[in-house]
C-alpha cells in the first residue's frame, strides 16, 4: 500500500495528513474550514484515496493559512506516498460536468510543479472560504505533489459548482495517474529513467 503520515507545526497552523494512495475513497476531514473539508471530502471519495486530516489553525486571522498550510501538508504525503513512481500512468485527465458547469483537469506527475489555472468566480466567498483561495490550494498542493496541473472552466455560473468540480477533476486525474499500468509496473515512466 502507498501510504505517508506527514505533519506541520508553525506559529500559524498545526496539522496532521494521511493518506492512502491505494485506499477506497474513506475520509476523516477537520481543517476548521467547512467549505475545505467538503472540498477535500470530494478529492478522497473520487480519487479513491484514504484523506484523514487534522488542522488547528489562526482562523481568527482568515482562512488563508490555514487553506495553504493544509495544501502543503496534503502535497508532500501524497510525494511521499508515490514514492519513486515507478509502474504509474504518470499523465491524466478528466472532464467533470456538474449541471451547468464543465470543468477540465489535466495533469502530469512529472516532479516539475506548474499550474494553469483558468477559473474564475462571481462572489468572494463559499461558507468561510474565501474563493480566491481555491488557486492558492491548488498552486501549494501541485507544488509539494509535484504536478504539473492545468486546471479551466469551460463553462458555469454556480460557484458551488465550479469549485466542486475542480476538486472533482483532481481527484480523478490523480486516481487515473498513480494507477499501476500492469505492462509496465517496474519501469519509471520516462524515458530520463527518473521522475
Amino acid at each position: 500500500m502507498r501510504t505517508a503520515s506527514v505533519a506541520r507545526k508553525t506559529s500559524e497552523t498545526d496539522i496532521s495528513v494521511e493518506i492512502n494512495l491505494d485506499g477506497t475513497g474513506e475520509y476523516d476531514i477537520k481543517t476548521g474550514i467547512g467549505f475545505l473539508d467538503h472540498m477535500l471530502e470530494q478529492l478522497s471519495r473520487h480519487g479513491l484515496m484514504d484523506i484523514k486530516v487534522r488542522c488547528s489553525g489562526d482562523l481568527h486571522i482568515d482562512c488563508h493559512h490555514t487553506v495553504e498550510d493544509v495544501a502543503l501538508a496534503m502535497g508532500e504525503a501524497f510525494s511521499q506516498a508515490l514514492g519513486d513512481k515507478k509502474g504509474i500512468n504518470r499523465y491524466a485527465h478528466a472532464y467533470i460536468p456538474m449541471d451547468e458547469t464543465l470543468v477540465r483537469v489535466a495533469l502530469d506527475c512529472s516532479n516539475r510543479p506548474y499550474l494553469v489555472w483558468k477559473v474564475a468566480f462571481s462572489q468572494a466567498q463559499l461558507g468561510d472560504m474565501d474563493t480566491e483561495m481555491f488557486q492558492h490550494w491548488f498552486q501549494s498542493f501541485g507544488l509539494k505533489a509535484g504536478l504539473s496541473l492545468h486546471v479551466e472552466c469551460l463553462d458555469g455560473e454556480n460557484n458551488h459548482h465550479i469549485a466542486e468540480a475542480c476538486y472533482k477533476g483532481l481527484a480523478r486525474s490523480l486516481r487515473q495517474a498513480v494507477e499501476i499500468d500492469p505492462r509496465k509496473s517496474d519501469a519509471i515512466p520516462s524515458t530520463k529513467g527518473a521522475l
